[in-house]
C-alpha cells in the first residue's frame, strides 16, 4: 500500500515526467532548455527527475522554452496538488501558527458538511480559549516556531463561528480517552468539557462519544476530518496530509461509519462527560 508521502512523490513523478516530455517534444536537450530558462543545466535534470519541485516561475519558463506556455497553468495546477498532499509541519508552522490557523478558514466556510473524528484532542471549532491556548502552546515549544499563540487563538475562536452560522453540518466523533486527557489545568478542562456540553445542543451537531468500554471493531485511529465528502485531512505527528483520490476518500468514511456505530449519542454523550468533569476533582 503507498504511503501518503509517496503518493505525494508519484504525483511529483508525474508533474516531472510531462516536463521531460514537452522538452522532447520540443527536440531541445536540457543543457538548451536551461540555457533558455537562464539556469543551470543540473537545474533542469533535478527538476526532470523529481529531485527538485520546480515553482511556478519555474513551470512557466520550462513551458516558454519548450514553446509550450499555453500548458503552464495545468502544470502548475497539478504541481501544486503534488506539493499540498503531504506537508511537513514544520514547514506549515515556520512562521508561527496564527497564518495557518488562517489558510483554513475559507475551506471551513465552504463546507457544508463535515465528518470529524479526533482521537487525542477536543476538535478545535469546539475548543475554548483556554483549552486552544494551552494546547497551541505545547505545539509551538515542541516545535520551536515562533510564539504568536495568542493571535493563533483568536483566529481558532473566530474561525468557529461556523458551527454557529450558515448552513454547516457537523458529525463528530470522539474517544472517550480526549475528554480525560489533561490538556491546560483542571479549570481549563472543567471549562472545556462544559463547552462540550453546550455545543451539542446545537442543531448542527451531531456529536458521538466513543467508551472506553465499547468492544472494538474498528481500532483507533489518527485524526482526521472530511470535507464535503470530497477531501481528507489527516494529522500525523510529522505532516499534514490531504488525500482527494476518490477511492482514499471512501476509504475514510467507511472508517467513520465503522467507529461511528461504537458511538454513544444524547444522554449517554454528556453522561461520559459529566464523569469526566467529576474526575477533575
Amino acid at each position: 500500500m503507498s504511503t501518503p508521502s509517496s503518493k505525494a512523490q508519484e504525483a511529483r513523478e508525474v508533474v516531472a515526467g510531462r516536463l521531460r516530455e514537452m522538452r522532447l517534444d520540443a527536440g531541445i536537450t536540457g543543457r538548451e532548455l536551461a540555457v533558455r530558462c537562464g539556469w543551470s543545466e543540473s537545474k533542469s535534470s533535478r527538476i526532470e527527475h523529481a529531485k527538485t519541485p520546480p515553482s511556478d516561475a519555474d513551470i512557466r519558463a520550462w513551458c516558454t522554452a519548450c514553446g509550450a506556455s499555453e500548458q503552464a497553468d495545468d502544470l502548475i495546477a497539478a504541481n501544486r496538488q503534488a506539493d499540498s498532499m503531504y506537508v511537513q509541519w514544520k514547514r506549515l508552522q515556520r512562521t508561527g501558527l496564527r497564518r495557518l490557523q488562517e489558510s483554513g478558514v475559507p475551506l471551513y466556510e465552504q463546507t457544508r458538511q463535515f465528518h470529524v473524528y479526533c482521537s487525542n484532542v477536543v476538535p478545535g471549532f469546539f475548543q475554548t480559549p483556554g483549552y486552544a491556548s494551552a494546547l497551541l502552546t505545547s505545539i509551538a515549544q515542541f516545535r520551536g516556531t515562533p510564539d504568536d499563540v495568542s493571535d493563533a487563538v483568536a483566529v481558532r475562536m473566530d474561525r468557529s463561528r461556523v458551527i454557529r452560522e450558515g448552513d454547516h453540518r457537523f458529525a463528530v466523533l470522539v474517544e472517550e480517552s480526549v475528554l480525560r486527557y489533561r490538556i491546560g489545568s483542571a479549570e481549563v478542562m472543567a471549562a472545556q468539557l462544559g463547552h462540550l456540553l453546550s455545543v451539542m445542543a446545537l442543531p448542527s451537531i451531531s456529536l458521538g462519544i466513543i467508551p472506553f468500554t465499547a468492544p472494538r471493531q474498528a481500532w483507533p485511529l489518527e485524526t482526521f476530518t472530511i470535507f464535503d465528502r470530497q477531501r481528507v485531512h489527516v494529522e500525523t505527528l510529522s505532516a499534514a496530509i490531504k488525500e482527494t483520490q476518490p477511492s482514499d476518500v471512501a476509504l475514510y468514511l467507511k472508517a467513520f461509519g465503522n467507529l461511528k456505530e461504537l458511538a454513544a449519542y444524547g444522554a449517554d454523550a454528556r453522561t461520559l462527560i459529566t464523569a469526566a468533569i467529576d474526575a477533575l476533582d
